[in-house]
């Protein structure tokens, strides 16, 4: 099991950077959108592995823990992009955002807490606050459901499983993530090269990719792992749903979206949550 470590700020700081982080992903995604998707994440995660390389040595971590962060970053990924291509992308994106509340509710599989109403009102409450804000209530299910479905929840399993068990595996450092982003990179290059066609990105593509390396696929995830090694799972879970609020505001800001009377009821919603999850008790 993880040991602690000494961190300058309060933990739930970190959870909030990458949150941030994350949100602005869909802002810099509308410049690479020429690009294929494994090809826009083995670059930038191989970026963000970067960040930590002068730390090169701490990336040899036991061959559990190194499979963890690989299934982790690149499993996630992997069973995104599927799911993007096999599910209508909207349903898809909706079902990928129950990541937060798996973390709620699989926190006492993994003896991280247990779950008080305040906890299971948060996230009712954020949940319900994504849902209206990816959908902007024109969610209409279809008479079939899609493959993809089973792919997009797989990926929001994968994810919560992920961030739940760095907390249970035994101590590594930091800068262990450099090498999980490194490999993940490695693997979804070699998915570009198997599945996509060649493309090669332009100018102001490479100064997006750059952007998204350094930031939502680079500095978020050391920041995720600090939040989860220290802070409440359950407290995380519920601050995660201000990530579809904070975006859909990013591209509003960039004036590639707008907010909908829809958007301020779903921020209303995404907010009550994440303040009643913050004050609820860790015990």
């Amino acid at each position: 099991m993880s040991q602690p470590e000494s961190t300058p700020f309060h933990p739930l700081g970190y959870a909030l950077m990458a949150i941030l982080l994350w949100s602005s992903l869909a802002t810099l995604g509308t410049y690479t959108q020429r690009l294929p998707p494994f090809l826009v994440t083995a670059i930038a995660l191989a970026i963000g592995g970067l960040l930590s390389v002068r730390h090169i040595a701490q990336w040899r971590v036991p061959t559990s823990t190194l499979i963890t962060g690989l299934a982790g970053i690149f499993g996630y990924h992997c069973l995104l992009f599927t799911a993007f291509r096999t599910a209508p992308p909207l349903e898809a994106n909706l079902l990928n955002y129950l990541w937060p509340l798996l973390i709620v509710l699989l926190s006492p599989v993994f003896k991280l807490g247990k779950l008080r109403w305040q906890h299971l009102c948060a996230s009712a409450l954020g949940f319900a606050g994504a849902a209206l804000i990816v959908t902007q209530g024109q969610l209409r299910l279809p008479d079939s459901l899609p493959s993809g479905y089973l792919f997009a929840m797989a990926a929001a399993l994968t994810w919560a499983c992920y961030s739940l068990q760095t907390r249970k595996l035994p101590h590594f450092p930091n800068a262990a993530v450099g090498g999980f982003c490194m490999g993940s990179a490695v693997l979804a290059a070699g998915c570009h090269l198997w599945f996509e066609p060649r493309v090669v990105p332009n100018g102001s593509e490479w100064l997006a990719l750059i952007a998204m390396g350094v930031g939502p696929l680079g500095l978020s995830f050391f920041c995720w792992n600090l939040a989860m090694k220290h802070a409440d799972p359950r407290q995380v879970g519920a601050l995660s749903y201000l990530t579809p609020l904070l975006s859909t505001l990013m591209l509003t800001l960039s004036g590639l979206s707008s907010m909908t009377p829809s958007s301020w009821l779903a921020a209303v919603l995404i907010l009550g949550g994440a303040i009643l999850g913050s004050l609820a008790g860790r015990k």
